[in-house]
């Protein structure tokens, strides 16, 4: 959103156009909350039947608070529609759930009973993953900058894929495996060159940035080359005028150490539109094809990753899953036809949309304070904006600092009939930028000990909350069947000062 409709707050017909209409400030807009989240008979937020003064009462806030039964759903549903949309082209789909959005050994457990694999990114989310006993043939591993421990740990578990990101990694995966006379499963992570429309931090399929295989051929031996690069070799060890995408490809083909499955891309998070993943799909296709006729490799396996968006807002509009699964299984089965090619097994890696909107935050206020800001566009007028602060903040939440993520939220532990004031909810961090919901409607008594709840927290809260200013981390509840239970314990004092070695 831009920062202009972000301070014109002079009164409704000003306001922000993505904020909740200023009579609604009781609303739950189900788009953005587990299914089983509503209001109770006392005006509180319930959910599974449990209420958010229960949940204070029992675990403190702040306090992450997850439907298992909307996860299992989300899951569930990602695994049906692609298996049903893709059944006539390649048998269905492998569903790999992107541990990094968030990952306990609980999770764990849900991911592999609903039928989906999983996908980690280091030696600790493999950890979780051997914990909660996943074996490997249903794990993949990712990473730009893979540890030798990480890739040897990968192969003592015989992971399902090694998703190899550079030549240079693909050198060390194969030399590990030829070491200890064992054959890695490999797939090449490549670089489409597809521009997602999203913040700049979270697109990663363009060439300007450290993820995946460039399709873009390398210099040719009169061109300017790095230094230290032999004479007729491009800059990451290819040959001139091949792409180390194709230089990959040869290498993975011809190692003996390499089980080689097929190619990755992965094009951003928090993507609506559909383009994006369906011009990858093609490029990868027909990559795919090419690589065939060359080097006579057929490559059974093919993963178009993840990156769904989901509402966080009024205003965010997520797709269905099956309506997701049906664009890409027209693309995939015209481009095969096409290129007269077998369709490659197809896998996928939703993470946010299994649990982002699973999850909200619970906080409890505090200090309240309203300033005058001048309206944007407005010579000489103010307004009124209400800072709301509240127990929590960017150590739970750094996504609002990060990548500038919209929020809302409303009032969790009663109702209200006062008129909406267009508010700020803020952290208790030593830090200016320290915004939880950057604008939003609530009732105009919101008080010191109310509960606020803010939906949508599920993906990358959790997995990025620190210890700023020696906050302890919040713990995890997930809630079923009417019963709350701990998957994570929140951190204590005891916890923060256990690793600190003076006296």
């Amino acid at each position: 959103m831009s920062n202009t409709a972000r301070t014109n707050i002079a009164g409704a017909e000003l306001a922000p156009d993505w904020l909740p209409a200023p009579g609604d400030v009781n609303g739950l807009l189900p788009s953005m909350w587990a299914h089983d989240v509503e209001r109770g008979p006392g005006g509180d937020v319930t959910i599974s039947g449990v209420s958010v003064g229960e949940l204070k009462e029992q675990f403190g806030t702040p306090l992450y608070v997850m439907s298992e039964a909307d996860f299992r759903s989300r899951a569930r549903t990602f695994k049906d529609s692609f298996d049903a949309a893709f059944t006539d082209i390649c048998g269905g789909v492998d569903v790999y759930y992107a541990g990094k959005s968030f990952l306990c050994t609980e999770v764990a457990r849900w991911v592999d009973s609903e039928g989906l694999r999983l996908d980690t990114c280091s030696g600790g989310e493999l950890a979780v993953a051997t914990r909660a006993g996943l074996s490997g043939d249903k794990l993949s591993l990712h990473g730009n900058n893979k540890s030798d421990a990480e890739i040897n740990r990968a192969l003592d578990l015989g992971l399902g894929r090694i998703v190899v990101d550079s030549l240079h990694e693909l050198r060390r995966v194969a030399g590990l495996a030829a070491a200890r006379g064992a054959t890695a499963n490999v797939m090449l992570r490549l670089t489409p060159g597809v521009h997602a429309h999203t913040h700049e931090s979270i697109a990663t399929a363009h060439e300007d940035q450290k993820f995946g295989l460039s399709f873009i051929p390398a210099p040719s031996p009169d061109s300017q080359a790095r230094p230290g690069t032999p004479e007729g070799v491009g800059p990451d060890g290819e040959a001139p005028g091949m792409s180390a995408a194709e230089a990959a490809a040869k290498l993975a083909a011809e190692s003996a150490s390499i089980n080689f499955l097929g190619f990755h891309a992965h094009i951003g998070s928090q993507i609506f539109e559909a383009e994006g993943f369906e011009i990858a799909a093609r490029k990868l296709l027909a990559f795919t094809h090419r690589i065939r006729q060359a080097y006579g490799v057929a490559l059974p396996e093919l993963d178009l990753g993840g990156g769904y968006g989901i509402a966080y807002t009024a205003v965010d509009t997520p797709r269905p899953a099956a309506e997701i699964a049906q664009a890409l299984a027209a693309v995939v089965r015209e481009t095969c036809a096409e290129l007269d090619m077998s369709a490659p097994r197809i896998s996928i890696e939703p993470g946010r949309a299994i649990v982002g909107t699973s999850t909200f935050t619970l906080y409890e206020t505090g200090t309240l304070k309203t300033v005058q800001v001048e309206v944007d566009g407005a010579d000489g007028v103010t307004a009124p904006r209400r800072y709301v602060s509240v127990d929590g903040g960017m150590s739970d939440n750094a996504r609002p600092v990060l990548y500038d993520a919209d929020y809302s939220a409303v009032l969790a532990s009663r109702s209200s009939q006062q008129a909406p004031a267009l508010s700020r909810v803020v952290g208790k961090h030593c830090e200016s930028g320290d915004i939880v919901v950057r604008d939003v409607y609530l009732p105009n008594d919101v008080a010191a000990g109310d509960l606020l709840a803010v939906p949508g927290t599920g993906a990358y809260c959790w997995a990025l909350a620190s210890n700023y200013n020696y906050a302890p981390r919040p713990p995890v509840v997930a809630v079923r069947d009417g019963a709350a239970r701990l998957i994570v314990r929140g951190e204590t004092e005891d916890d923060l000062l256990a690793r600190d070695l003076g006296a």
